[in-house]
């Protein structure tokens, strides 16, 4: 989009501001599917030429992502997305990790039936755990996190136990973008016997993915420019894992059914550029974004920015509105030329407040406000300061209406 002094409502052009919700697609991951849908359009499995074409693609795939994680290639296991990938690492190493010690150690140690995770994760966390609880038998401790959505490891340190299997706490926050320091976290759990997992759905393309000292953790392509329906559960190799789906044995035996090779292919594309123009993307994005925070709150009476103030995605910006609704800003951001959300796209028909703002003690009444920004890497200075007049004008227009 050229850079223009008028606001997306004059010219016409909507601006989308909810790359956390879905990213576009880059032409160069529809471009390099597109062999593997049509003239390779082999079964990996299959021993005959195209099934052999198609099982070295998607090997490459594997081995391009795991470069990108600093992990083996053995380590990466394509899923359906996001939230597959993190059932599959939180509940696979759980059970795997209870399994294994049942299976090698004296029955008079207790099994690990202990996951530790926090109340601002997102819902394919939050749900995996609870699966956890009311089918396994397994406790759940959701640790305090502080106004900024922060989890510190003198918490996690106080609420690991012996029996521990699995800690999941998230890289970054989907909803209010808050950055967790992922390497010490880590250690805590690894002192204490237990795996570590970290969901970096929202990380990829605007943090490193790579030297976190992570057991496992879950990718979706979406989020990067690739198509939606495929993921990554990356898991080392020598860690036991249940796995979720069987069948055939594909992927290691760790996630069975046949391997969708164009969008495996399509994710590693979009990985790697994105990984390629992160620090660039993310110095100029970053700039532009605390432009439009510092604007957002200087001309708006009464908005509460959410989140950490000093690490945070570069790309994102949330805020409370008080006194009105989320929903109605977003739909005057629309009339506006400006897309944005009201939060976690992933909680599908519920109007209830947000569970991660409610944790960081804003209440109910206010936490229905909230209003998503994230912004994508190709976001120009004029277009950030156009998103930030449409929302200073969609926030007067309803404080005249709610007056």
């Amino acid at each position: 989009m050229p850079e223009s002094s008028e606001g997306p409502e004059k010219s016409g052009a909507a601006l989308y501001l909810d790359t956390a919700s879905a990213a576009p697609v880059r032409r160069e991951a529809l471009e390099a599917a597109w062999p593997f849908l049509a003239g390779a359009f082999g079964n990996p499995s299959s021993h005959h030429e195209i099934g052999r074409i198609s099982a070295e693609a998607l090997h490459d795939a594997r081995q391009r992502v795991a470069a990108v994680l600093g992990m083996r290639a053995t380590d990466v296991t394509f899923t359906s997305g996001g939230t597959e990938a993190a059932n599959l690492a939180i509940i696979g190493m759980a059970l795997g990790a209870r399994a294994d010690r049942l299976a090698t150690e004296s029955t008079s140690r207790p099994p690990r039936r202990h996951l530790v995770t926090s109340p601002i994760e997102h819902e394919a966390v939050l749900a995996s755990a609870d699966f956890l609880h009311r089918v396994h038998d397994f406790e759940v401790t959701e640790l305090d996190v502080d106004s900024a959505g922060t989890v510190t490891p003198e918490a996690l340190s106080a609420a690991i136990r012996d029996d521990t299997a699995v800690v999941s706490l998230g890289y970054a926050n989907n909803e209010i973008g808050t950055v967790a320091d992922i390497p010490p976290l880590a250690d805590v759990a690894h002192a204490a016997g237990a795996l570590f997992h970290t969901d970096a759905v929202q990380a990829a393309g605007w943090l490193p993915l790579s030297g976190l000292g992570v057991d496992a953790l879950s990718l979706a392509g979406h989020k990067v420019g690739a198509p939606k329906g495929i993921g990554v559960a990356a898991i080392r190799a020598r860690i036991p894992v249940e796995p979720l789906i069987r069948g055939g044995g594909q992927e290691s035996g760790r996630r069975s059914g046949t391997e969708n090779v164009a969008l495996a292919v399509a994710f590693a594309t979009a990985l790697e550029l994105a990984e390629a123009e992160r620090l660039e993307a993310a110095d100029r994005v970053r700039r532009i974004r605390d432009e439009f925070i510092a604007e957002v709150l200087g001309a708006v009476p009464g908005v509460l920015l959410t989140g950490s103030t000093e690490s945070r995605t570069a790309n994102h910006a949330s805020f409370c509105f008080s006194h009105t609704s989320g929903e109605a800003v977003l739909l005057e951001l629309e009339e506006r030329g400006v897309t944005a959300s009201s939060g976690s796209a992933c909680a599908v028909g519920s109007d209830e407040p947000s569970h991660v703002l409610t944790a960081l003690g804003i209440e109910d009444e206010v936490a229905t406000t909230s209003v998503r920004f994230t912004f994508p890497a190709s976001i120009t200075e004029a277009e950030g300061r156009a998103a930030a007049r449409a929302v200073i004008d969609a926030a007067t227009s309803l404080a005249l209406h709610y007056a």
